[in-house]
């Protein structure tokens, strides 16, 4: 009897699979305009051709002054000019003052800004008082505070969001050189499946892994190309991943990676390529497929092979596939970040392998466990709104710092 495989660290596994992957990089780029380029990875670092702000300029609604005109509270200055933003003011006689609005330029010779809060009009308005003592620079923001001319501001290798856009344009770049986006190709194997809307026949399941991996590839900012379902035949499997490997970077498929008499996925991928099928000491998610098949050009796609379950495979994804896709566009990989967060639950039997468990924040702020974490309780995972980071062998009490990791950081991160 063969003797069972060792399991593979997850940290071991993920530093694997970034490595092969930065070896099949995407080069291809495109120049999108900053309008439509949310979601995609920066291929060229953005540098400021301005400063931000352009010119000194009023931080709230008030009045300019210098602060050597008010030597006490309740001086009161003639009121020389009104100065709206978008609009630039003439000098500041001494011993006045300036009406001024958010954004609008300090006028040359005034070195603070009271809000209008703090002072009265007077003389309906020909005149103000001060009823406070100014310091230099008050609600004043310097040129080139948030960025200097020449800084870069977005780094390459950066996945582009809201506020990421939003800087771009501030420093007027219209256009951003990105990556193409990867190609994902998404099949699934087993003759039990069955595909939403038909009638289920004796034995069969509604194949739940095709929507949730296709629309995981879409939300990571992938092309993704739904190969549909692959029966458990050794020549069908063969003739897909040879479809799949054309024209795409990854090829993600579900179930086939255990040993069984029906799991064809690893003698076809041998055939067309190569593949490793490992065991990860995770739960959920042991097994995993990784390898390439070959194109007929001598380059290679990428195959990553998820197990069916589909808990499993949901977090399989946010564990190994994210790493590869950020290896391919040359961007930082890695968990994200976990968060120290107190259990409010108990989990009394700790398992050999680094467990992920589904949980939510309650309303005491403490988490809470989904009750069931079997790996084919799909609802946990809609439930969830993060998983809890168990170290192998590791039981949690209440009470407990454990490290709980948002489902969003893995989602859109």
């Amino acid at each position: 009897m063969n003797a069972p495989r060792p399991l593979l660290p997850l940290h071991e596994a993920l530093q694997r699979l970034a490595t092969a992957a930065a070896a099949h990089r995407i080069t291809e780029v495109e120049t999108l305009s900053t309008f439509d380029a949310l979601g995609r990875v920066l291929a060229a670092a953005v540098r400021a051709g301005i400063d931000v702000p352009g010119a000194d300029n009023s931080a709230m609604d008030g009045y300019a002054m210098r602060s050597a005109d008010v030597p006490a509270a309740g001086t009161v200055l003639p009121v020389s000019q009104r100065i709206p933003a978008g609009h630039v003011g003439a000098a500041l006689a001494p011993g006045t003052a300036a009406r001024i609005f958010t954004g609008a330029l300090v006028p040359e010779g005034a070195d603070a800004v009271v809000m209008q809060e703090q002072c009265e009009p007077v003389d309906e308005g020909r005149a103000v008082r001060v009823n406070t003592v100014p310091v230099p620079g008050l609600a004043i923001r310097r040129r080139g505070e948030d960025v200097a001319l020449g800084a870069e501001v977005l780094a390459a290798g950066l996945r582009l969001s809201p506020q990421a856009l939003g800087l771009a344009a501030s420093v007027g770049v219209g256009e951003l050189t990105v990556l193409r986006r990867p190609r994902v190709a998404i099949l699934c194997t087993g003759d039990e499946l069955a595909m939403p809307g038909q009638p289920l026949k004796p034995g069969a399941i509604y194949n739940s892994n095709r929507y949730t991996l296709c629309a995981l590839a879409r939300a990571a900012g992938c092309d993704a190309t739904d190969l549909g379902h692959v029966p458990d035949r050794l020549d069908s499997t063969r003739a897909a991943l040879r479809e799949a490997a054309a024209g795409h970077d990854l090829i993600v498929t579900s179930g086939g990676v255990s040993v069984g008499e029906e799991d064809h996925l690893k003698p076809a991928a041998q055939a067309e390529g190569r593949l490793e099928n490992w065991q990860l000491a995770i739960k959920p998610g042991k097994p995993l497929a990784f390898g390439a098949i070959r194109r007929p050009d001598g380059s290679e796609a990428l195959l990553l092979g998820l197990p069916a379950n589909p808990v499993s495979s949901f977090v399989t994804w946010l564990l190994a596939v994210r790493e590869v896709l950020a290896a391919l566009q040359g961007r930082p990989g890695g968990l994200p970040a976990a968060l120290p967060m107190t259990a409010g639950f108990d989990w009394p039997r700790p398992d050999k392998r680094r467990e992920f468990l589904r949980v939510q924040v309650a309303a005491d702020g403490r988490l809470a466990l989904f009750e069931n974490q079997g790996s084919g309780v799909l609802t946990s995972t809609v439930w969830a709104d993060g998983l809890v980071d168990v170290p192998p062998g590791q039981a949690v009490r209440p009470g407990d710092v454990v490290a709980y990791r948002p489902l969003a950081g893995w989602l859109l991160g």
